[in-house]
């Protein structure tokens, strides 16, 4: 049995003498004492709740807020024909939306690093999604007079979803470690793929199914709401470096400027953070201009014909949200066990198997725009193979920062990891895309195949930057032992501070 703080004696806590604390460890049990009394109604479901935050829980639910919050960002990309007659704005007026979402995305990461690592973690994720939620259910309701301001609301949304990203991937890292940490980290980030996936479905099967585009704005909401409600009942708030008992010698938290310091020096955070910034890159472009790209292929192969309807053909779309998440699975799964079983053969593994499926993946990518002009399955199974290989490192990624830095700044630590992927990633790719498409438009007549060209050669930069990621991995191989040797002996040698 358990006691709660006002002395209430509860039922059915432990059955028996001992009671397993959050981190995993045995504690001694509490006696049964005459002196205590039954609980509350109230008392007893609390004392419910507390027993449901497992930290397998706690992370099936923040990788479903997860889900929700990239299931979110691409619903947009999902009907962006759609969008795109609407409010009747060119290439670049479209690659605006994705940028000035991760712009306000990468500025406020670092204010919810810095929050992150000092206060309540999960009431700033609720307050997140709360927030994200609304204001994607308002722009809903915006009319085609007004597309700056449908451009406004993808930017407040970034703000909200920052948030998550900058903070729940510690409360993971301070629930588990190790390979069990490695596996949670993997299913969270599958969330990745798998939601954008499902932001391409939704929005178009929400739009099938109303008639009106808009409605693929209204349904994501509901469930974020759902999301940020089960986070503040059922995740808990561990105390960080529990995990890598280290919660009892961290006495005290460093400046925040030593803290930037620190993660400046510290090479192998530097490399993975510009390696992160190049998959950042491929994937913000792909997410916002491949059904697009399929769609002009397919028009210059003549076997669909130019939009001209209210409603856009949204198959391509389906079909590249249903290759998203299923190459988001095969990849995060392939990628935690081919690390698992390299890290038996060298302890650099964690770095080299990203730098592989970089490489790898920038040949097969390169090929969808060779082979779309003449094969719409030729280019759909390039994309499979290619954004397998690609999502192969996202948990991998994350699990390297985990390692080579200290618990008390690994929330800054994956905030301004994210403020650089996103700035020289998905922050310009798609506007950048744009307005290369638009200025080869503008050098000949403008026809169907060469709107179909000119979207294909400004992708084309795609696959060089993701080399240069795969090199940035290499990098990040040669440092990576002396910089988690480092990071697990700095814990030990913080000085406490006396207030």
């Amino acid at each position: 049995m358990c006691v709660e703080s006002d002395g209430c004696e509860i039922e059915g806590c432990s059955s028996s003498d001992e009671v397993r604390t959050l981190s995993g460890s045995m504690s001694p049990g509490l006696k049964s004492n005459p002196d205590l009394h039954p609980c509350k109604p109230g008392q007893k479901f609390r004392a419910a709740l507390l027993r449901c935050r497992s930290p397998a829980a706690a992370a099936g639910i923040l990788s479903f807020g997860n889900i929700l919050n990239y299931m979110d960002r691409y619903t947009v990309a999902g009907v962006v024909l759609d969008i795109q007659r609407h409010y009747n704005v060119s290439d670049s007026g479209i690659g605006l939306l994705q940028t000035v979402f991760i712009c306000s995305f990468m500025v406020a990461a670092p204010i919810f690093g810095y929050l992150g690592d000092r206060f309540n973690r999960k009431v700033i994720l609720s307050c997140g999604i709360f927030f994200w939620s609304i204001v994607t259910l308002s722009s809903s309701f915006i009319s085609k007079e007004y597309y700056w301001l449908f451009v406004l609301s993808r930017g407040l949304v970034g703000i909200g979803e920052s948030s998550y990203s900058s903070i729940s991937p510690t409360i993971i890292g301070d629930l588990f470690t190790n390979n069990s940490r490695t596996m949670m980290l993997s299913v969270f980030y599958l969330a990745i793929p798998l939601g954008s996936g499902l932001g391409y479905i939704l929005g178009s099967s929400a739009k099938e199914a109303a008639g009106d585009w808009h409605w693929a704005l209204r349904v994501s909401p509901v469930l974020g709401i759902t999301a940020g409600t089960l986070i503040l009942l059922f995740v808990p708030e561990p105390k960080r470096g529990s995990a890598d008992q280290m919660g009892g010698r961290i006495k005290t938290r460093t400046s925040w400027f030593c803290d930037m310091k620190a993660l400046a020096k510290n090479r192998s955070y530097v490399f993975s953070s510009f390696a992160s910034a190049a998959v950042s890159f491929a994937t913000g472009a792909f997410g916002m201009w491949i059904p697009l790209y399929l769609a002009r292929a397919q028009v210059v192969q003549k076997t669909a014909e130019p939009c001209t309807q209210e409603i856009c053909s949204s198959t391509d779309s389906i079909i590249f949200g249903v290759i998203t998440c299923v190459t988001g699975l095969l990849g995060v799964v392939i990628g935690a066990a081919t690390t698992r079983l390299c890290r038996q053969k060298t302890e650099r593994a964690d770095p080299l198997v990203c730098a592989v499926s970089m490489l790898g993946s920038a040949i097969f990518i390169c090929l969808i725009f060779v082979v779309a002009k003449k094969s719409i399955v030729g280019a759909y199974v390039c994309i499979f193979i290619g954004e397998t290989l690609l999502f192969l490192n996202w948990a991998i990624t994350a699990d390297i920062l985990m390692f080579v830095v200290i618990p008390t700044r690994r929330a800054t630590a994956v905030a301004f990891q994210s403020f650089t992927s996103h700035l020289l990633g998905d922050a310009g790719s798609p506007y950048l895309i744009g307005l290369i498409s638009d200025a080869l438009q503008q050098s000949y007549a403008t026809s169907a195949l060469w709107r179909f060209l000119s979207l294909g050669y400004a992708l084309m930069l795609c696959p060089f930057i993701i080399v240069l990621g795969g090199m940035f991995f290499l990098a990040t191989a040669l440092f990576f032992l002396d910089d988690r040797e480092k990071a697990e002996k700095h814990p030990s040698q913080l000085k406490v501070l006396k207030s």
